[in-house]
């Protein structure tokens, strides 16, 4: 029981990382899948759940606490100072979509841009007094929270609009976006996982939180992205997908599925910056909280470049660039196995 309970904490983990701004709201789903994309997710559901556990294989047995290690490990200490350097700055940028994003989703309230801004940036620094036992204990609560908002939606517009999935095995052209997709999303994977290798009891905790996280981002994928290919006539009205999914539903839906959006925000702001002040404390001697404040303050000026903006820019490049970590990451196996022959 102790090795399953390790493994749904580090798998809601693992979901706390994906499940933000840009997944949720559907902008990075829509990005690179599409039409003839069940191939692509179904090829994507399986590299995400290898990379997981490679990462958090290296990461238990090297005891690290952030993500250099792993990445020396991974391709020598040449590359790895490329790609650490290149960590931080889409973790940097990344958390800065989050941020933007907050002040979108709670604009649905009422609530002028810079406040929805603000008051994220204030809960996020309070939950840093408590470090990662807080980080832990916050995605035990949201994150099935935010699951299951996200597949109602999801299922109410299937239920209330009748659409049925054509699915044509030889109409699959799309699937090279799972290379994409899975690079983008693995950076994120890489960062904050590599931060937990000390606190891992061994190797069954890795297999169960990866295989979970894996079938649960891809089921949630397939059905949001058939949903958003129904939709693909009016998605252009909208900066957030997900608002097209709930067009015509009751109010109090719309709200709650703002509130759930927002979450998926808040969860994915915190590992962001989780995994880049675990890495930045290696050379940087404050308390976590205030090296968030800091980060913060930098970032924030930087949200008036809008979220769909920041999305459709950065997200392909960092896709392209992190390439050749998911090549490292699928061939470690049986590259590990040749060494030791």
């Amino acid at each position: 029981m102790r090795v399953w309970r390790a493994g749904m904490k580090w798998m809601l983990l693992i979901l706390s990382s994906q499940i933000g701004a840009g997944y949720a709201s559907g902008q990075e789903i829509w990005q690179f899948f599409g039409v003839e994309s069940g191939l692509a997710i179904v090829l994507f559901t399986v590299m995400f759940t290898i990379s997981a556990y490679i990462v958090l294989k290296i990461s238990y047995r090297v005891q690290s606490t952030h993500f250099l290690p792993v990445l020396e490990h991974l391709m020598g200490p040449a590359l790895a100072k490329v790609y650490d350097v290149l960590i931080m700055f889409y973790l940097f940028s990344m958390t800065m979509v989050m941020i933007a994003g907050g002040g979108v989703t709670l604009q649905m309230y009422k609530l002028p841009f810079w406040i929805g801004i603000f008051l994220l940036c204030i809960v996020t620094v309070g939950l840093f007094f408590w470090d990662i036992k807080g980080i832990l204990s916050l995605n035990s609560i949201l994150i099935p929270i935010l699951v299951a908002g996200l597949l109602y939606a999801l299922v109410f517009f299937q239920t209330t609009h009748h659409y049925t999935w054509t699915i044509d095995l030889t109409r699959q052209y799309n699937w090279p976006a799972s290379i994409t997709f899975t690079s983008l999303n693995i950076l994120s994977v890489v960062a904050v996982l590599s931060s937990i290798g000390k606190d891992m009891k061994g190797l069954g905790e890795a297999k169960i939180a990866s295989v979970a996280s894996g079938l649960i981002f891809g089921m949630i994928s397939f059905v949001y992205n058939e949903t958003l290919v129904q939709l693909s006539g009016s998605l252009t009205q909208y900066e957030i997908p997900l608002f097209a999914v709930l067009e015509g539903a009751p109010y109090p839906l719309f709200l709650c599925m703002a509130a759930v959006l927002f979450l998926a925000i808040y969860t994915t702001t915190v590992t962001g910056l989780f995994g880049l002040s675990s890495r930045m404390l290696a050379f940087v001697k404050l308390p976590r909280w205030t090296l968030v404040s800091l980060l913060l303050a930098v970032m924030v000026p930087f949200t008036t470049i809008g979220f769909s903006d920041l999305i459709a820019i950065l997200y392909p490049i960092y896709g392209l660039l992190s390439l050749y970590l998911l090549v490292c990451l699928l061939l470690y196996p049986i590259l590990g196995r040749w060494k030791k022959v």
